[in-house]
């Protein structure tokens, strides 16, 4: 099907990149739109929107797709991501195929599939740009990206329409959606770098993913590749170290200095460097990944991909998670050294130091590190 676009459903009405950021409801629907990128990976070309939907609703779509110039309509089939936690709406893909003449569209509108063909001339569409429009494989804009999808005290843009909980378990944090929306956030980055970085890391912003036997990461990901193989995706056993204890060091190790950082907010990783003995148990691994070797993620781990993941030997590397333990209550007398954090400090301290003066938060000619 196609038809001419009003005026109203063309520049005004479109969620450019780069602009604040929005979501787009689809009328008669449950449905919140995140992003659409032109799927270059399935068996047929077509727009993967990415979208929050409740998951009890039985919502069909139509696809209105601008291509050069002309609206095309084909249907939506929407796919719900199966990690949802037992909240009411959940993370989906809705995939729109291209209509015949429509190869290079550049924006998309989702409307119910209710709604009547004379309708569609009295609504006020809006669009989303459709991203990915070219496929780099060879040369990428950054080596790494990391994605830091929880962000905690911040106002998240899903706030605004939806009721996120704070926590993984609706019994814990009632709310219609999982985690301050992690899950979509999760699903958003992999497809937005896709094309735009060598390797994306997915993990908390107070996780670190160290290597052991290597300094870096640019050294550690071609070991990983030689030995565990390539397009796929890394697993990094988790250490908790909790934040309740600020032990010593032992003897053989001296701490370097940190004056200047005992009134600044927040946590000082470099005084934590006591781990909690490793568990047998399920382990809240992370990851870093090739994101053209994976189609969908999940908080720990992925639910489809190529190739599958692989564990990374804790000697290679491993994940540093450093948080509040109060709920455990961890036994200090268990806890075990790892200096490694110090290795990086002569890098860290007057990197840190060089932000807080930027910021404000330390004068201009202080320094911690000599």
């Amino acid at each position: 099907t196609t038809r001419e676009p009003g005026p109203s459903e063309q520049v005004q009405h479109t969620v450019l990149q780069g602009e604040p950021a929005s979501l787009v409801r689809v009328r008669g629907t449950k449905t919140l739109l995140i992003s659409a990128y032109l799927e270059h990976q399935t068996n047929k070309k077509e727009v993967r929107v990415i979208s929050v939907a409740l998951r009890s609703e039985k919502a069909a779509f139509r696809c209105h797709l601008l291509c050069q110039g002309k609206l095309l309509i084909s249907d939506g089939v929407i796919d719900f991501h199966k990690d949802h936690f037992g909240f009411p709406y959940g993370t989906a893909d809705i995939m729109c195929p291209l209509p015949p003449g429509c190869e290079t569209p550049t924006n998309i509108s989702l409307t119910s599939a209710g709604s009547k063909p004379e309708e569609l001339d009295h609504l006020d569409l809006e669009f989303l740009e459709i991203q990915n429009q070219k496929t780099e494989t060879d040369t990428f804009q950054y080596k790494f990206t990391v994605c830091f999808t929880t962000m905690y005290e911040f106002t998240n843009v899903l706030q605004l329409y939806l009721t996120v909980s704070r926590k993984a378990d609706p019994n814990k944090s009632p709310g219609d959606l999982h985690y301050f929306g992690q899950i979509a956030a999760l699903n958003d980055f992999l497809y937005r770098y896709r094309y735009r970085s060598r390797y994306v890391a997915l993990h908390d912003v107070d996780e670190l993913i160290l290597p052991q036997s290597v300094d870096r990461w640019l050294e550690l990901l071609p070991l990983l590749e030689k030995t565990l193989g390539a397009d796929k995706c890394y697993q990094f056993e988790n250490n908790w170290f909790p934040i309740e204890f600020e032990l010593p060091p032992p003897m053989s190790q001296t701490l370097p200095r940190q004056d200047q950082w005992k009134n600044i907010s927040g946590v000082n990783i470099l005084t934590h460097l006591y781990r909690e003995p490793s568990t047998t148990t399920f382990n809240n691994f992370k990851i870093i990944v090739d994101p053209r070797a994976v189609f969908r993620l999940t908080v720990h781990g992925v639910l489809q991909s190529i190739k599958g993941c692989a564990w990374v030997d804790r000697n290679v590397a491993r994940m540093y998670h450093i948080k509040s333990r109060a709920e455990v209550n961890p036994n200090p007398e268990r806890l075990i050294y790892d200096g490694r954090l110090l290795d990086y400090s002569t890098r860290l301290i007057p990197a840190v130091d060089r932000k807080l003066r930027r910021s404000g938060f330390l004068p201009g000619n202080s320094t911690n590190y000599t």
